[in-house]
């Protein structure tokens, strides 16, 4: 799901059981820690690089001293550690986090969709297989759904916030796609919502959607509390678009949200997700 300011972050909801909260509580804390030293502040990127360095050394002390190895490292460490230990969780998911982070440092922009893919493989999908292990749901079956969810809405973040991201000298949009519809840097910058932007968005928005149908069929695959987290999560991502779709895709002049209403319309789309064909 979206690292990128954890608007699907499911911390805390009362859908969560409450045995899963303190280790969903402990991978939320690491990620959104390591993400605010990537995007927040105004330190320079080699002080940026190097804080998330220490972040990897901490986890190879976790990797090789267990909670011990946090000894002497921030309390939000040895949080991690038990969670890790106690959870069995892979460390191969946390390492992939603090390489996307550092890629947003160091990367502004991207060819093509592959190759923002490969991003959101290391952002977002981390998360949701993170989750799968908590759900002891991790199989070779359910990590490409949930790999698709989770890309889709770091897709859907990345739709949302394109002026956002200008300001912060990023571009996510593939040049690829930019160039393929005509429209430049310049044009993101002049906030130019013409027919050209239009027609680039909608064929993102399109894509976006597909892949989170694609991966739509976990969130009825996985029963209870878990399932009716995962369709809330991947309808408020389809609503999203829809939104993009309803202001004429101009992004620039007001951000698509989830409001009251569109939190009714988000669970009446949960209460009537459609089952999967299989």
């Amino acid at each position: 799901m979206s690292i990128n300011h954890y608007e699907n972050f499911p911390v805390a909801s009362l859908l969560l059981p409450a045995r899963l909260r303190e280790p969903v509580g402990a991978i939320y804390e690491f990620a959104r820690s390591a993400d605010d030293i990537a995007d927040e502040g105004e330190a320079p990127p080699e002080e940026r690089l190097k804080q998330l360095s220490a972040y990897r050394d901490a986890l190879d002390a976790i990797e090789k001293g267990g909670l011990a190895g946090t000894c002497g490292l921030p309390p939000l460490f040895a949080r991690l550690a038990r969670t890790i230990l106690g959870n069995h969780f892979p460390l191969k998911p946390f390492y992939d986090l603090l390489d996307a982070f550092q890629q947003d440092i160091e990367k502004k922009r991207y060819e093509d969709f592959n190759d923002l893919a490969d991003y959101c493989r290391r952002s977002a999908n981390p998360i949701g297989r993170l989750l799968l292990v908590l759900y002891n749901a991790d199989s070779v079956d359910n990590y490409p759904l949930s790999d698709c969810i989770c890309t889709g809405l770091q897709l859907v973040n990345f739709w949302q916030d394109v002026a956002k991201d200008w300001k912060k000298g990023r571009i996510y949009l593939p040049a690829q796609d930019l160039a393929n519809f005509k429209v430049t840097e310049e044009d993101v910058a002049a906030s130019r919502c013409d027919e050209r932007w239009q027609a680039l968005l909608a064929f993102e928005v399109a894509r976006t959607r597909s892949i989170l149908n694609t991966g739509a069929p976990l969130a009825r695959r996985l029963r209870g509390r878990i399932g009716w987290e995962l369709r809330l999560i991947v309808a408020g991502g389809l609503y999203i678009l829809d939104r993009i779709e309803a202001v004429g895709y101009d992004v620039f002049a007001q951000r698509p949200q989830i409001g009251l209403g569109g939190k009714l319309s988000v669970v009446c789309r949960a209460l009537n997700y459609p089952r999967p064909s299989e």
